[in-house]
């Protein structure tokens, strides 16, 4: 597509710049080294706090698998909130500052222009995405035992899947109202009410939240069904696909 090489250098550096790549990177990288070690020393942590005064608490000795349940939690709740930050200004705010119309002057297509950005956030979020999984991978093998690199990357992909949906649906948000407000809370209501809907039995594997259980049992080595792999992939892709198809739809038709 034209234009779209220089404007994915543009958003590249614009990211670097921002610190928004580097701030990101280094929130997951404290997910991936705190969430191996919370699964580790939790049962220590709370009984000390229990204290004496307090009756035992029965606590489940750790294992490798709570340290891959507690990596999975972490990630879907410090991503998504990353997730929606990295898009709710996407486009909102170069529609605000007059940039969008300046670029689009340039003979540079509306699908190019968006798609740089989507790209560019898909990246970030792999990149952060990846370095929490392999930091929390080293230190699952230290603290407990080595894991199945095959199934840790499974995992990282259905986590990435997972946090690109709330960017998709933010992105959504900031392209139709311009507002970066409305884009966050699009987002973040996006994010409540699919996890609730996620809840319900035979419906959330239709969800996001259906691809925690196949990726947790993936990065575990447990078996998993491969019907339970596909539904909640394809449904998500397809979330993903029509969040942006309408966001793409819509900027077409914007006056700028």
């Amino acid at each position: 597509m034209s234009g779209t090489r220089v404007l994915l250098d543009k958003e590249l550096l614009e990211s670097w710049r921002t610190y928004r790549l580097p701030v990101v990177a280094g929130l997951f990288l404290f997910v991936g080294l705190v969430s191996p070690l919370l699964a580790k020393f939790l049962p220590e942590i709370i009984t000390a706090a229990a204290g004496d005064q307090l009756p035992p608490i029965p606590i489940p000795t750790p294992v490798a698998a709570s340290a891959v349940d507690q990596l999975w939690k972490n990630l879907a709740q410090f991503g998504a909130f990353a997730a929606i930050v990295l898009a709710m200004g996407a486009v909102a705010t170069e529609r605000d500052r007059g940039t969008a119309a300046f670029i689009l002057s340039k003979a540079v297509p509306r699908g190019a222009f968006l798609a740089a950005k989507v790209l560019v956030i898909g990246l970030v979020l792999a990149i952060g995405v990846v370095l929490a999984a392999g930091v929390g991978w080293i230190y699952t093998a230290i603290l407990f035992e080595p894991m199945p690199v095959a199934g840790w990357l499974a995992m990282a992909v259905f986590a990435w899947l997972g946090l690109a949906t709330w960017a998709a649906l933010t992105f959504l948000g900031s392209t139709v109202t311009g507002s970066v407000a409305a884009a966050a809370g699009l987002g973040f209501v996006a994010l409540i009410v699919l996890s609730i809907v996620g809840a319900i039995p035979n419906v959330g594997r239709f969800t996001p939240g259906g691809l925690a259980e196949p990726a947790v049992a993936l990065a575990s080595g447990a078996p998993v069904d491969v019907a339970g792999i596909v539904t909640p992939v394809v449904s998500t892709i397809v979330l993903i696909g029509l969040a942006l198809g309408a966001a793409t739809w819509s900027f077409r038709r914007q006056e700028l």
